[in-house]
Parts: structure tokens; C-alpha cells; sequence
């Protein structure tokens, strides 16, 4: 009774092995789709990083103008929800229209790319805030009394002592980066878990289809994650000395 059990297993249901099969036949469009995530997600974090930099650092400064933009950018794209910034870009910006043309009109790939960027610059800006604060005040003042000013003391002086303090939640950002860019999927950008959800829809092989695009996730972002944990504890101990 378990052999033939198991037996019924293998051949029906989700788990089926014929439905394995089939999904290790058509492993060309999730290979393809792993690429394209890696794509998307490293313009994202090229994005995001820049913009986490420069709105971290100007949410430093004296400057009130400059605090008061950085503070707006930070609320509005961690108050509000990254798929609704998927929709307005891609859906609502083209409605912009002069002379009957849109102004705006952007390919699911450069959405994706601009959304996601936009959304994790936010979260970085501040763990770059954090991070410059957690640098004594008299780095600021000796960087001053040499002759630097305010860009050139973040640049020279400041950013490079934080780099170790931002280093994993930086990498922790990633990780939540490279899973967010599944939001692409409804836009149709073919990603990981657009091909999951396109494949499994024609051959009702769900369970194959999303087990693969969980693990093609998870090799993306566990070393990270890991990576981000070694370094946590490594500054723990730096700092308990």
C-alpha cells in the first residue's frame, strides 16, 4: 500500500513528475527571465544608491531647503505603496498629454527600473542618514578646519568612515530590492514571477513553476543575506573592543 501511494504521487496531483518534465523542457524562458531580473534589479540599485547618497546627505545638512526636499522624497515613497507607483508610472504618466501626445511614455523595463530605485533610494537615504550620524561630530569639525567644504568632507571624510556602519543594512536593502522586483510581473515585464505565472496559466503547473521561481530568488538573495549577517556581527564585535 505506501509503494503504490507513493506511486499516485508521482504520477497525479501538483507535485506529479510529468509536470516537472515539462517545466525542465521550457527552461530556456526561465533562464531567460533570471537574467532579466538580474538586469532590472542592478539598474534599480544603481538608482537607488545614488539617490539614497545624495538625499542621505542633504538630510544632513544645515541647508532647511534641502532637509525639506530630502524629508518630502523620503515620506512619499515610504508611505505609498510600490505597486501603486507602478500604475501611475506606467499607466497614469502617458495620460499626460501636450498636443495630443503623451510626455511621458516608458517601456515595463525602464518602469521597472525607475519605480524600484525610486522606492529603495528612499529606504537607503536613510540608513545613509544613519549612518553619517553614527560618525562623530568632530570628524565634521576637523574636515572644516582643514579648508573642506560641506561636499568634500562627505566625500573625503564622512562616507568613507559610515561605509562600514551602512554596509549591511545597505545589503539588507538589496535583498528586499531584488525580491521587489517581482512587481514587475504586472506590467508584464518578464521576469522571474512574470514566467512563472505566464507558464503555469497555459499548463495549470503551478507548483513546479513558482517552487522554481522561489529558488531562483533565494540563490539571488540568501548569499546576500548571509553576507549582510557576517558583516553585522563583524561590526558588533569591532565595536565591543
Amino acid at each position: 500500500m505506501p509503494f503504490l501511494a507513493t506511486a499516485s504521487w508521482m504520477t497525479e496531483g501538483p507535485f506529479a513528475l510529468y509536470r516537472w518534465r515539462a517545466l525542465l523542457t521550457d527552461w530556456r524562458l526561465f533562464a531567460d527571465a533570471f537574467l532579466y531580473t538580474i538586469m532590472i534589479s542592478i539598474g534599480a540599485l544603481a538608482l537607488a544608491l545614488f539617490l539614497g547618497i545624495l538625499f542621505g546627505s542633504m538630510s544632513t545638512t544645515r541647508n532647511k531647503l534641502l532637509l525639506v526636499l530630502s524629508r518630502i522624497y523620503v515620506e512619499i515613497f515610504q508611505n505609498t505603496p510600490l505597486l501603486i507607483q507602478f500604475v501611475v508610472v506606467y499607466y497614469g504618466l502617458p495620460l499626460l498629454l501636450v498636443n495630443g501626445q503623451p510626455i511621458f511614455t516608458f517601456s515595463a523595463t525602464t518602469t521597472a527600473i525607475l519605480c524600484v530605485g525610486l522606492y529603495h533610494g528612499a529606504y537607503i537615504s536613510e540608513v545613509v542618514r544613519s549612518g553619517i550620524g553614527a560618525v562623530p561630530k568632530g570628524q565634521f569639525e576637523a574636515a572644516y578646519s582643514q579648508g573642506f567644504n560641506y561636499k568634500q568632507t562627505m566625500m573625503y571624510v564622512i562616507l568613507p568612515q559610515a561605509w562600514k556602519i551602512m554596509l549591511p543594512p545597505l545589503t539588507n536593502q538589496l535583498v528586499n530590492l531584488i525580491k521587489n522586483t517581482a512587481t514587475v510581473a504586472i506590467i508584464s515585464g518578464a521576469d522571474v514571477m512574470f514566467a512563472a505565472n505566464s507558464w503555469s496559466s497555459v499548463n495549470l503547473n503551478y507548483i513546479p513553476a513558482f517552487t522554481l521561481a522561489g529558488l531562483l530568488y533565494f540563490i539571488l538573495c540568501f548569499p546576500l543575506a548571509t553576507f549582510a549577517r557576517r558583516m553585522e556581527e563583524k561590526n558588533k564585535k569591532a565595536y565591543s573592543r
